[in-house]
């Protein structure tokens, strides 16, 4: 009888495994235990790849025997995208290693760097000898007849190699979401940039201009026609979802004004970067070295205090700021060196809104102090200066020679001082019952919601110029990263509503890293633990095993 109970339970048991193993290869899934959810995608990144109708193929080159950073860096990559895979049967990873044929290395690497993939060389003396390996931290998306680039390392020469691993890890989920969404998504929205009142020649946006233009339509689009036909320009204008105000520096008359405040009642999201005080780094570099700050007047004043904001005629002095280089010596004898900036305040974010979290430092020029009005209109501050601030009113004379002098931190007492708002709701008319100054059809004194920004300086979407080729937004001339092209990125992408490729990049994960410099001292230690320790125990082990079994039979 017992037996047969015995051969019931095992039969039982058999059966069991049967059907767990038979279910188990129809149906796979994974489980996502990590505290961060590093490994689970978002809804965003779901639905960018729920309707594939063609193969997506994925080639990733980071394949190989790499050091430690990069292992990490490539099992986080090969965990994602296979994420990816189990959401659509549609998508096919290849893995390449581009290096590893000798007979074809030097082809290879010659057609990937040509192809706008960079390798990077990553130099180890960590055993006192000295390598070099070359890493293709890249991949290549495919759909249809369009391949993007993605890139699998954000770099920064000014942060160690485990920092910037630590950054792109992060970013993994953003860097296929957003090149998943360029080949996908058609361009729908479509942006205005602004033109006829003195904005910035287009070489000085062609960079950020360059980020979007993978994502909307871009046009620029003058006020000029606004005299003879205003309302012709208010329909033209009203074709466009967003349009991007890039440093003015002529008034705009009240008829200009009245097409801008009407695309705005229709639900248009604007962009502004504007500034209140005359004053450039450009304009010092003069024999005098200096020049005097002059309030500008854009005939805005009004426009802004409707929409509950003012921006004021005066500039924010910031004990945190960027440098600035400036030759100190004389004749032959002068350098190039940075100098603290009081004039450059480098904006620290807001870390609760998902067009500020997680971004770098947002460097500013000449800024002015914005203040917010009481009215029905939310407003969140998205960037401001430091506490040690100081602010300087017009008519000022700022000269290059002062960077020599410190600075009296006991008179940067004025608090944080707002740089960049952003309002949304049901915006009123400037012209509400007021006198228009032309016949506008279906005038309209209130809105449907809708948003807008306001930064309280231009440059802090102008990029450099050297040699007449414009250099990446954000960066200094010490290759230093601002966060400012981020920063414009996300505002755009949250006043056209893509608010999920946002909330992606803001995706925190903590990357846990050993310590190098103790595994150096401790290494002997943890080899005769893990070696030595474990033969120690099976020897003891062994003779009191023997001495047991003497004694026993003896």
């Amino acid at each position: 009888m017992k037996k047969n109970k015995n051969i019931i339970y095992i039969l039982v048991v058999v059966v069991a495994l049967f059907i767990v193993n038979a279910v188990a290869s129809s149906y796979y899934g994974r489980f996502d235990l990590t505290q961060d959810n590093r490994y689970t995608l978002s809804n965003t990144s779901k639905t960018l790849i729920s309707d594939l109708d063609s193969p997506l193929i994925i080639d990733v080159f980071l394949v190989g025997d790499f050091p430690s950073q990069f292992r990490l860096l490539q099992t986080e990559t090969k965990q994602i995208i296979e994420e990816f895979q189990l959401q659509s049967d549609q998508i096919f990873i290849n893995y390449i290693n581009p290096i590893e044929d000798e007979s074809t290395r030097e082809r290879n690497i010659e057609e990937l760097t040509r192809s706008g993939l960079e390798p990077y060389i990553n130099t180890d003396n960590s055993t006192g000898k000295v390598t070099q390996d070359i890493i293709f931290p890249w991949a290549f998306a495919s759909y249809k007849d369009a391949t993007v680039k993605i890139p699998l390392l954000k770099k920064s020469i000014t942060q160690s190699l485990e920092e910037q691993i630590t950054n792109s890890i992060q970013s993994l989920e953003y860097a296929f979401a957003d090149g998943f969404n360029k080949l996908v998504n058609e361009k729908a929205k479509k942006i205005a940039i602004l033109k006829g009142n003195g904005e910035l020649d287009d070489i000085y946006i062609a960079d950020f201009l360059q980020t979007l233009k993978p994502y909307y339509n871009l046009a620029p689009f003058t006020l000029d026609s606004v005299s003879a036909n205003p309302q012709g320009t208010l329909n033209n204008l009203k074709a466009f979802d967003l349009i991007v105000v890039a440093k003015p520096s002529i008034a705009f008359s009240e008829k200009e004004k009245l097409v801008l405040d009407q695309f705005i009642m229709q639900g248009g999201k604007s962009l502004w970067l504007t500034e209140s005080v005359i004053m450039d780094k450009d304009s010092l570099y003069n024999e005098s070295r200096s020049g005097v700050s002059i309030a500008r007047d854009l005939n805005l004043n009004d426009f802004f205090f409707k929409y509950g904001i003012r921006v004021n005629n005066s500039l924010v002095k910031d004990l945190y700021s960027a440098p600035i280089m400036l030759a100190i010596g004389e004749g032959s004898q002068a350098q190039l060196q940075p100098i603290q900036w009081q004039y450059s305040p480098l904006a620290a974010s807001n870390p609760d809104h998902p067009i500020t979290k997680n971004i770098e430092l947002v460097k500013f020029d000449f800024a002015s102090p914005i203040d917010t009005l009481k009215n029905d209109l939310k407003k969140y501050i998205l960037l401001q200066s430091s506490p040690k601030s100081k602010l300087e009113g017009v008519l000022t004379a700022i000269s290059l020679a002062d960077v020599t002098e410190a600075p009296d931190e006991q008179t940067y007492n004025s608090g944080p001082q707002n740089l960049a708002v952003l309002l949304q709701g049901e915006f009123s008319s400037v012209y509400d019952k007021r006198i228009l100054p032309f016949n506008v059809d279906n005038f309209t004194s209130e809105s449907i919601p809708t948003k807008m920004i306001i930064i309280s300086d231009g440059d802090v979407i102008k990029n450099d110029v050297v040699r007449n080729r414009p250099k990446e937004l954000g960066v200094d001339y010490r290759g230093f990263k601002y966060g400012n092209k981020e920063f414009l990125l996300n505002a755009i992408n949250y006043l056209l509503e893509d608010t999920g490729l946002i909330n992606i990049r803001s995706k925190e994960i903590k990357v846990a890293y050993l310590d190098s410099e103790k595994i150096k001292e401790t290494k002997l230690k943890w080899q005769l633990i893990n070696i030595a320790l474990p033969l120690v125990i099976l020897l003891v082990f062994g003779l009191i095993f023997n001495y047991s079994r003497k004694k026993k039979y003896t």
